[in-house]
């Protein structure tokens, strides 16, 4: 059976997200087991951001390196692995160290699978970078849903993550094996400087909308199960659809991105997009009941979806460094926030309330539509690289 490149793609983005979110699906279960508070906790995920900020720092020029298959061997498969040791791990500095790894893991598949990405944009043509998120969105929806099940039917922690880490390594083993990189662009082929990623002037407008979109995402997927048993004591079923309604809307909204954005470009879109998550986040956070709380979920899905994979393909494609040291320090900024966003947001609500600590989001993502006023614009292609081989990729 032929599967298209970007399908395996898909495919990676789909498992990572698979991996990450039955880690989350169990948190209330591991922190029982390791006996810390919410706070410990907490402390004890900042771990992955950690890890992410160093290999989102130095790690271009290793898988520039290794290849984009082998890192996707390394970065896919390990996080599974790695997670599905958690529960056999009795105190919490344990579990930081192998989040730290993870961390370092997951900064890498970042650079990985978005240059790769921007890549076969830019040799077939077509428009990739959103649906693969989109696939991103789908594996956390999906886990999502079906965590909330397996915790329900009692499985254990350690079935439940060795379970997700066979999957991952099964299917995972077969989609990598077949990856084929793709041809690096002629503007990055012969760069050889920038080998640390640290975010420049130029990339911080980019920065800057990355920020606001993954701020919004750790707020929706992080805090709205507790926004509203906390807000409208509201039965566990309702609470969940808060959760449930954003995964659903950015993974639709991701995976139908791309044609809308050919159409009416990226700036355009992005600026619609932030407008409807600011207007969301407005709902949530002066929400007079649960069914407006839940259209604001719904709206902030929909407002943050399509917004960062827009800012990732601009990154790529600026001509001052390589791809990937440009998408790396993009990731620096995006993965601390959406790593660092619920402890974040927990200290407002703790102190400030739970609705401002939505209302909080609200200027940040004013400056992130300000920034793609200007900083997003049509995608350049590369006409040698469309050959006819290349065509028949598109879609």
């Amino acid at each position: 059976m032929k599967i298209a490149p970007q399908h395996r793609l898909y495919a990676c983005f789909f498992l990572f997200a698979l991996t990450t979110g039955a880690l989350m699906a169990r948190l209330p279960d591991i922190q029982t087991h390791l006996g810390v508070s919410e706070s410990q906790l907490g402390l004890t995920m900042i771990g992955m951001s950690i890890g992410s900020l160093i290999s989102l720092t130095f790690g271009a020029s290793v898988i520039e390196k290794i290849g984009v298959r082998t890192t996707a061997f390394v970065t896919v498969l390990g996080p599974a692995l790695l997670f599905a040791t958690i529960p056999w791990l009795g105190v919490a500095p344990a579990v930081f160290c192998v989040l730290f790894v993870t961390g370092l893991l997951s900064g890498a598949l970042e650079i990985n699978l978005n240059v790769e990405i921007d890549r076969l944009e830019m040799h077939t043509g077509g428009r990739f970078m959103n649906r693969a998120h989109g696939f991103w969105s789908v594996g956390f929806f999906v886990t999502a849903l079906a965590g909330a099940g397996i915790r329900q039917s009692g499985l254990s922690v350690e079935a439940h993550l060795a379970l997700i880490a066979a999957i991952v390594v099964a299917v995972g083993g077969y989609m990598i094996s077949g990856i084929r990189p793709a041809p690096a662009p002629q503007r990055t082929a012969s760069e050889t400087t920038h080998r640390i990623a640290f975010p420049h002037l130029g990339l911080l407008p980019l920065c800057l909308i990355g920020f606001a979109a993954f701020l919004v995402e750790g707020a929706g997927i992080d805090w709205s199960a507790i926004y509203m048993r906390d807000v409208f004591a509201v039965e566990p079923f309702v609470g969940g659809m808060g959760l449930t309604l954003f995964a659903f809307f950015m993974a639709a909204m991701r995976l139908g991105a791309d044609p809308v954005v050919a159409r009416f470009g990226p700036r355009n879109v992005a600026m619609v997009l932030l407008s409807l998550a600011s207007i969301g986040v407005l709902l949530v956070g002066y929400a007079p009941a649960p069914a407006v709380a839940l259209a604001g979920f719904a709206l902030m899905g929909i407002g943050c979806s399509a917004v960062y994979p827009l800012a990732v393909s601009a990154a790529a494609q600026r001509t001052d460094r390589p791809a990937a040291v440009n998408v790396a320090a993009l990731g620096q900024v995006s993965f601390v926030v959406f790593f660092m966003a619920p402890p974040l947001l927990g200290f407002v609500a703790e102190y400030l309330g739970i609705r401002n600590s939505y209302l909080i989001c609200l200027p940040l993502l004013l400056a992130g539509l300000w920034a793609s006023s200007f900083a997003l614009g049509r995608r350049k292609i590369e006409e040698p690289a469309l050959t006819p081989e290349a065509v028949s990729l598109k879609g």
